[in-house]
């Protein structure tokens, strides 16, 4: 890839390699099998610091940008590890640092850096609204110094291994003319919360710990109101360019896997009498996924760059998430197909990473909604949506 890294950077990558040797293809194998979440795996990442990458050094934690944290997210996935329980502390962290007070952030970053407090779960998604976010119907009412809650969220991930949940809930009525306004973030201390938040885990086609969450009468404090009231919206979508962004590193790091594996065992497996990978056949999907992997790096990395120098971002961020997600799904098609039969096999990881990579297609977008976004947003077509 013609990407120039510092030896800073490079440095990162080959730390994160070297954790993830230590948590081979069985440890995710047996978690995968009994639905378990990797606590060891995210304790060494706290440890270490990564997972406190954004937070910034007064605070405890490392204070680097985007394009590192889009290296530790690339390189955890290449390496057949899962960074599905890492990622969210990181983009959530971006609502906090921009738009918390700073008592907020006195408060809750240093124990978060240091891993005393987790960060894991973020409260957006419903079954009646889906994409459309202006749409959601959990009311924040005010009474006295408190917030009360009642609503459900759904296809909320990591409830019971986090210590604060980010929120958003509206806080007054709908109005069609102000689609943006009227919802409010919340910083829910999961911990004090009690029967008040309840989650029940859905099962799902991966090892995701995801949850249906009810609040019942919740009470949230005025002071973890981020912000002012009403402009949630506006707040979690200067987060969601960087979600974008650390998804589509994941996706490269797992269409890295993908190739990897691919181009290994296309050299050594042998049918009449020659390596498959002599054939056309196989060669010519590999190299194709190859280059499309390249191709969404370049997007994602120079997205990331642009992100780190406090530039506009909103297209570059969707488009590498949409290349590297297809790219992505594409190489695991690919490596399946390399595979054959053994592809299937549990022990090879090929169709462990195959679950996992196929979210990413439909979430934490879905790649029609960016395509409708760039259509109207960059191309100026009529909206669609």
């Amino acid at each position: 890839m013609n990407f120039e890294f510092t030896s800073e950077q490079e440095s990162i990558r080959h730390a994160i390699r070297s954790i993830c040797a230590d948590f081979p293809g069985e440890y995710w194998r047996d978690l995968d099998a009994r639905r378990e979440y990797p606590e060891e795996f995210v304790e060494i990442l706290t440890q270490g610091g990564w997972l406190a990458a954004f937070i910034p050094e007064e605070f405890g934690g490392i204070g680097v940008g985007m394009v590192e944290a889009a290296i530790i997210m690339e390189e955890i996935n290449r390496s057949g590890c899962n960074s599905a329980a890492c990622h969210a502390q990181m983009y959530i962290m971006g609502t906090l640092l921009r738009h918390g007070s700073e008592e907020q952030k006195q408060r809750f970053l240093p124990s978060i850096a240091s891993g005393e407090l987790r960060l894991q779960a973020f409260a957006v998604t419903e079954p009646n609204a889906g994409s459309d976010t202006t749409r959601i119907e959990p009311r924040a009412e005010r009474k006295g110094d408190s917030y009360i809650v009642n609503g459900q969220k759904s296809l909320i991930s990591r409830v019971q291994h986090s210590d604060l949940m980010l929120l958003i809930a509206r806080t007054s009525p709908y109005e069609e003319n102000n689609r943006a306004g009227n919802l409010s973030v919340f910083i829910v201390d999961l911990r004090t919360a009690g029967d008040q938040v309840q989650a029940e885990p859905l099962d799902t086609m991966i090892n995701h710990e995801t949850n249906v969450v009810f609040f019942e009468d919740l009470l949230i404090p005025v002071e973890n109101l981020i912000g002012e009231e009403g402009m949630g919206f506006r707040y979690i979508l200067s987060g969601m360019n960087a979600e974008r962004i650390l998804i589509a590193s994941e996706c490269i790091g797992d269409g890295r896997f993908f190739i990897d594996q691919a181009t290994t065992y296309a050299k050594e497996r042998e049918v009449f009498g020659r390596p498959i990978g002599q054939n056309q056949g196989i060669q010519f999907p590999i190299a194709a996924a190859f280059t499309q992997i390249e191709a969404a790096a370049l997007m994602t990395y120079k997205a990331a760059t642009r992100y780190d120098a406090g530039e506009k971002i909103s297209a570059e961020a969707n488009m590498a998430k949409y290349l590297a997600s297809e790219a992505s799904w594409n190489a695991a098609d690919v490596c399946m197909s390399t595979f054959g039969g053994y592809g299937m096999a549990i022990e090879y990881d090929i169709e462990r990473k195959f679950r996992e990579t196929r979210l990413y297609k439909i979430a934490p977008v879905a790649n029609n909604l960016v395509l409708a976004f760039l259509g109207h947003n960059v191309l100026g077509l009529p909206r669609s949506y």
